[in-house]
This record gives structure tokens, sequence and C-alpha cells, in this order.
């Protein structure tokens, strides 16, 4: 299965000489069971919170001639992924408000309750193919470990082979020795690329904070990296 996505990956993945942004980046959200009606709230208030912060929003504005593409979708068991905010090109404040309202708005859909972490990445891999951009970044937020369909790690391998970098957002739990095991997952078996990072919320009531800080260190690296 992995392989068969491989080559799908590999016959759409776009050269960087025919880049038509500078960053293309898929933001998913975890909605399996463990997220209770509060913290699906608080995590999409969050990320809207995030991209309405004025350092971020300068950031993605920097260069609206290459301007960011964002793209938003939804997590859970296998085969269960909803866009809620299909690709967009940020070439100005409103395109980024009107993508952020739409992302604050838009209605929770029904999903199982199984968290299918590899499955989510593979979504999120096929999506950031069909990007013509000098660099692409798959973004996972999640508040625990995968438990049924495709194991996480050989996912990575994909991304790799596809210039796909991925970094998670790993949402804590009450306990803080489990905060620091569920950090480790991520590290071991999700992120991946040059500069791949995790950046841990408390809870999903830090989200907010989390997620901009994750953003501004991913606009801020790119930014270097284009020098």
């Amino acid at each position: 299965m992995i392989r068969t996505l491989l080559i799908v990956v590999l016959l759409s993945a776009p050269g960087t000489a025919q880049a038509e942004c500078r960053l293309a980046i898929a933001l998913a959200l975890d909605v399996s069971g463990s997220v209770d009606s509060r913290d699906y709230a608080l995590q999409r208030n969050g990320l809207a919170g995030a991209l309405r912060d004025p350092r971020v929003v300068q950031a993605i504005l920097a260069r609206p001639e290459t301007p960011v593409d964002l793209m938003v979708y939804e997590w859970s068991d296998q085969g269960s992924t909803r866009t809620i905010l299909p690709w967009q090109a940020m070439t100005s404040a409103n395109a980024l408000e009107s993508a952020t309202t739409r992302i604050e708005t838009a209605p929770r859909a029904a999903m199982p309750p199984a968290t299918a972490l590899g499955d989510a990445m593979r979504h999120g891999i096929r999506s950031l193919a069909s990007r013509r951009c000098w660099q692409r970044t798959l973004d996972i937020s999640g508040d625990g470990r995968s438990n049924t369909g495709p194991r996480p790690g050989p996912l990575r391998a994909v991304a790799q082979t596809n210039d796909i970098t991925i970094n998670a957002l790993v949402i804590g739990h009450p306990d803080p020795s489990e905060t620091t095991r569920l950090t480790a997952y991520f590290r071991a078996n999700v992120i991946t690329g040059p500069g791949a990072f995790t950046e841990t919320a408390r809870d999903f009531s830090n989200y907010k904070a989390a997620m901009t800080r994750k953003l501004l260190r991913e606009l801020t690296q790119q930014a270097i990296s284009m020098r």
C-alpha cells in the first residue's frame, strides 16, 4: 500500500523550478474520540486565533507575489478525513481573514472515534503533492497514539522522498509524564524533514499559543532558507 502511494505521489510531485508559491502548509486537526466538544472548539478557535496573530499575519503576507498556500482538514479513523478549508493562496489580508473565518465557522461533522494517525499523514502527503511550491509542510495536531490503520512511521519515508516536511503539535495530558511520552512518540514516528520539530500544548486551552509558536517558527525557517 505504501509503495503504491509512493509511486502516485512521485508522479504528481512538482519540481521547485515550477514553484508558484513559497510555502504550502496543510494543517491536520485531531477530531478523534478523545476530543470532546469543548476541546474541539478550543482547537478550531485556537487555530483561527493563531492565524489572526499580527506576527503570523505579517509573516504569511510578507511576499504576496509568492504566497503561502493553506489547507485545513480534520482526521480521526482510517478513511475519515474532512476538509474544512480547501487549498487557498494567502495573497492578501482579506484572503487570510476569509480563510480564517471559514475555519472558525465550519460546522462540526460526526466522525468515528478511532485514531488513525498514519492515515491522516497519508492524506496530508497526497494533498501536498499537488502544490507547486518551494517548500511543503504537513502539520499534524494530535492528543494520542495511533490505534488503527497504517503505522505512522513508514509514512515518513514517503514524505522524505517527496521533500515534504512533517511537524507536529502534541496536545498534552494532565499527567506530565504522559505528555513527555506522547511527545517522544510523535518525534519517533511522525515528524520528518530538515528542521522538523514538535511543539507541545499543555492542554487544549493552550492550543492557540502553541499553534502561534509553531506557525511563527515554520514561517521563519522558511524565510531563512530562501536567503
